[in-house]
């Protein structure tokens, strides 16, 4: 049997599939690409890449630093592309724009091996450049359907495993004594044959159905002036959906990109297997919120929900902060619930936010849109504190830093998240399955 008829018989059998099966095939098949994806980006940051590099021959920086923000414009410029891009390219295109922008990022890390500091900076920009519109390009598979908000957890599982799983690779690559500087690009080899064949299996997902359609509207590529129109007509609450934004990605980011630091400072040096061991517990708490919220058919029932759970995230990170600040937690158990909080808090944002906020308003356009808009500019948020860090209190260590930053976090996102939820309440008129009228949805353009 040739691979053109086999693969035209997995997509048959899956638009006749049982909700479980097809759900248990997208899952797997879009947590393996993106989990494929962060053996190309995160494995560097398990390096320490000690000392520090003259900027444009006169600047010092940690040499970390300056990789970590390298990458992170890159990756932020690609999120910046990614609201055209994503929102506006066919179905049929995706596949092949996941390999190539993977391929791009893998060559990039070849080139980081040989070029020598701080020149090695730009290498790292061209690797985070192509990797930011990956998101967009995996969930435009699974967005618009009935079992979005499931799919959608599943996908967000694959990063907050990987990140640690990633590293914990990447630190027994350095033990088998290979250099800091190519320990990136043999990671990624690694994950070279899983990530071809998850993107195939991607592939082969039938698109969704008329009934997937009427449940969540018709998702279509939306031009400028669909774009333009959405975010003026709700600019308030996304101008404060994209603020949190901005925090939780830095948040995130730190945390993710300095826990070597931070689990030092906390005593388990040398111990790999603790980044992955608390990211998998943090994992299955998020599949289990966000899997829940798959029962709610009400949208605009869901979607306050949804605001609900974040800001109970945004608290948890400030109590837990605040109760290991007082030795009543150990720092095991504060990185686990304040990953928690954060996560359940960040994780909607990519999977089932905007998806139900579509929903709800009745228009027919693309989440990956809104998705990328506060993508891009929550990393010029992780750019800004890293700067903030190198320049403004580069004596303050990794921990303490981070637990200030917590409090922070905490404090700023609740105050946002009951802005954003008073908001869209405010703004939403209520149908008969929690959407707005459909008279209110063609008052948005779109070039369906």
């Amino acid at each position: 049997m040739s691979q053109l008829s086999i693969a035209t018989t997995i997509t048959d059998r899956l638009r006749r599939a049982s909700p479980a099966a097809f759900a248990s095939y997208a899952i797997v098949a879009a947590f393996g690409t993106y989990f494929c994806m962060y053996a190309f980006r995160k494995p560097f940051a398990a390096a320490t890449f000690e000392g520090e590099v003259l900027l444009f021959g006169v600047l010092p920086m940690s040499h970390k630093i300056l990789l970590i923000i390298s990458q992170v414009i890159g990756y932020c410029s690609s999120k910046f592309i990614g609201i055209k891009v994503v929102s506006e390219l066919g179905s049929g295109k995706r596949a092949m724009a996941i390999l190539m922008c993977i391929g791009v990022a893998e060559l990039a890390l070849l080139l980081f091996a040989v070029v020598p500091a701080p020149y090695d900076a730009l290498c790292m920009v061209l690797n985070g450049l192509p990797l930011g519109m990956i998101w967009g390009l995996v969930f435009g598979f699974l967005e618009g359907r009935k079992l979005s908000e499931l799919l959608g957890a599943g996908l967000s599982a694959s990063y907050i495993v990987a990140s640690g799983v990633v590293k914990a690779v990447g630190l027994h690559v350095l033990e088998l004594g290979v250099p800091e500087k190519w320990m990136p690009f043999l990671t990624g080899l690694l994950f070279t044959l899983p990530l071809l064949l998850a993107v195939w299996l991607l592939s082969l997902l039938p698109p969704p159905t008329a009934e997937d359609e009427a449940s969540r509207t018709k998702r279509v590529p939306m031009d400028g002036s669909a774009r333009r129109a959405f975010v003026s007509r709700y600019a308030p609450g996304l101008a404060s959906l994209t603020l949190l934004y901005m925090l939780l990605t830095a948040y995130r980011d730190f945390r993710d990109n300095f826990a070597r630091e931070i689990w030092d400072a906390l005593g388990h040096q040398g111990k790999p297997a603790v980044y992955a061991t608390t990211e998998i517990k943090i994992t299955i708490g998020v599949l289990v919120v966000l899997a829940a919220i798959m029962l709610i058919k009400h949208n605009r029932r869901a979607f306050v929900i949804i605001h609900l759970i974040m800001l109970a995230g945004s608290v948890l990170i400030g109590v837990s902060t605040l109760l290991f600040r007082l030795e009543i937690l150990d720092g095991e158990t504060w990185m686990a619930l304040a990953g928690f909080g954060l996560y359940i808090g960040y994780v909607p944002y990519g999977c089932v936010l905007f998806d139900r906020l579509i929903a709800t308003v009745g228009v027919m356009a693309t989440a990956g849109f809104m998705i990328y808009v506060t993508d891009a500019f929550g990393y010029l948020g992780s750019v800004g504190l890293l700067l903030y860090k190198n320049f403004g209190h580069a004596s303050l260590s990794w921990l303490d830093f981070f637990v200030g930053f917590s409090y922070a976090t905490a404090i700023i996102c609740s105050v946002c998240f009951l802005f954003s939820l008073y908001y869209f309440l405010r703004r939403t008129d209520v149908g008969g399955d929690g959407t707005q009228p459909a008279a209110h949805a063609a008052e948005l353009p779109t070039n369906a």
